[in-house]
């Protein structure tokens, strides 16, 4: 698997290092995680993870963070 200086891949896409960081520090005001994510009952369902990359052109060579806007080249071949 490539080696990406902001993002790195889970196995399921591409995360945002930055944003991921900043989204683990602990929240003391709100619902719990357990209370806001899980099966999708509304009719406009959000990704578990705003810091999921996605790809920034058509082919599919540059991939953006949609949380904080960082671009980074993935297609170094």
């Amino acid at each position: 698997m490539q080696e990406l200086e902001d993002f790195y891949n889970d196995g399921t896409g591409w995360i945002c290092r930055h944003c991921e960081r900043e989204l683990k520090q602990p929240q003391a005001d709100g619902p719990s995680r357990l209370m806001t994510e899980g099966e999708a009952e509304s009719k406009s369902p959000s990704m578990a993870s705003p810091a999921r990359a996605k790809w920034a052109d058509a082919a599919q060579r540059f991939l953006l963070c949609p949380r904080c806007g960082i671009r980074e080249l993935a297609d170094k071949a």
